[in-house]
C-alpha cells in the first residue's frame, strides 16, 4: 500500500513511525522543501529515536497514493489540500485526522466526497518539543464512511493495514456520531486546558478543570441533538469515567502545547465553529464565547 502523510506533528508522526515499519507499506512524509532540508539535517524522532521518514515535496511527481492522511493543523488544511494534488488518483482515499467537524467538507470539496474518509484518534497522548515526539499511548483510530453499515473492500485494506501496523482501529457503524464525541472532547479539553495549562493529570484529580471542560462540552450536546446526532450528557461522563484516566498525567493536550511554543491555535474549529452553529440554530453558547474571548487574547501575543 503506498500512504502519503502530510503533517508530522505529535500524531502524524507517531502513526507514521507505525505505518512505515509495515511489510509492503511505502510511506512518504509530504513536506515543503525548507522542511525536507531541516528534517534530513536534524531528523525527527519518536521516543528519543530517530526516525528514517522518507520525504518528498509537493512539486515532485509520483505514483498516486492508495491513502493520504492529512494531520495538519487547521490553518495549514487550505496549503495541505493544495499541496496532496500529485498524490491523488483515481482510487485514492483521503483520511483526516484533523480535530473538529469541518476539515472532511473542504477536502470533499475539492476532490469529491468519494474519496474521503471520516476519522478521529482517540486516547492519543504524544507531545510535540521541536522536532521529538513522546508518546506513551498510541490510542486508536476510528474511520470510515459517515455511515458503515456496509464495510468497502478499500476501507477493510486500511484495517488490514493499521492492524499489522499494531494501530488499534475500529470502523463504527455511525462514524459521524464519533466525529462530534471526538468533537465534544476537544471543545472541552482542549480550550480548558489551553486557558489553565491543565495537563491530562489535571483534568484526572482537579474537579474544578473537569467542570469547566464539562459545561463547554454541555453546550456541544445541546448542538448535536439540535441536529439530530445521537450525542448525549452521558457521553460526557463516559469520557471522564474511563478514558481520561488511561492518559499520562503529565501529557498534554495539542491546544495547550500549541499555546506554549507560541503557536496559532485550532479555536477557530472549536470554541467558533461551536459560536457559529448556536447562531444558527439559536442556541446559547456562553461558555465557548468567554474561552473563545480568553484564548484569542493568549494568541494576541503570537507573533
Amino acid at each position: 500500500m503506498n500512504i502519503t502523510l502530510i503533517g508530522l506533528g505529535a500524531i502524524g508522526s507517531v502513526y507514521g513511525n507505525l505505518l512505515r515499519q509495515v511489510n509492503n507499506v511505502n510511506l512518504r512524509v509530504l513536506v515543503d522543501t525548507e522542511r525536507k532540508s531541516r528534517y534530513e539535517a536534524e531528523g525527527v524522532y519518536v521516543n528519543g529515536e530517530r526516525v528514517p521518514f522518507v520525504f518528498i515535496t509537493p512539486e515532485e511527481v509520483t505514483i498516486p497514493a492508495d491513502l493520504i492522511i492529512v494531520s495538519v493543523k487547521y490553518n495549514h488544511l487550505p496549503q495541505a489540500i493544495q499541496d496532496i494534488h500529485n498524490h491523488v488518483g483515481e482510487n485514492t482515499m483521503i483520511m483526516s485526522l484533523l480535530n473538529g467537524i469541518t476539515s472532511e467538507e473542504e477536502i470533499a470539496n475539492i476532490y469529491g466526497e468519494e474519496k474521503v474518509i471520516y476519522a478521529i484518534s482517540n486516547g492519543i497522548d504524544a507531545t510535540r518539543e521541536g522536532n521529538s515526539v513522546y508518546c506513551s499511548n498510541a490510542g486508536k483510530i476510528s474511520f470510515g464512511k459517515k455511515f458503515n453499515e456496509v464495510i468497502s473492500p478499500q476501507l477493510l485494506a486500511i484495517k488490514d493495514c493499521f492492524d499489522r501496523a499494531n494501530i488499534r482501529n475500529d470502523i463504527p457503524i455511525d462514524m459521524e456520531h464519533v466525529l462530534w464525541y471526538k468533537f465534544m472532547i476537544n471543545v472541552g479539553i482542549n480550550q480548558t486546558s489551553a486557558v489553565t495549562k491543565a495537563s491530562y493529570g489535571t483534568f484526572q484529580k482537579v474537579s474544578y478543570a473537569k467542570e469547566i471542560a464539562k459545561e463547554a462540552m454541555k453546550e456541544v450536546v445541546q448542538l448535536a441533538q439540535a441536529k439530530n446526532i445521537l450525542l448525549g450528557e452521558e457521553d460526557i461522563e463516559v469520557f471522564f469515567n474511563t478514558i481520561i484516566s488511561g492518559l499520562s498525567e503529565e501529557g498534554k493536550p495539542s491546544m495547550l502545547q500549541d499555546i506554549e511554543a507560541g503557536r496559532l491555535t485550532e479555536v477557530p474549529m472549536f470554541s467558533r465553529k461551536v459560536i457559529d452553529l448556536g447562531q444558527e440554530l439559536h442556541i446559547k453558547t456562553p461558555v465557548n464565547e468567554l474561552l473563545f474571548r480568553i484564548i484569542k487574547t493568549l494568541e494576541s501575543s503570537i507573533k
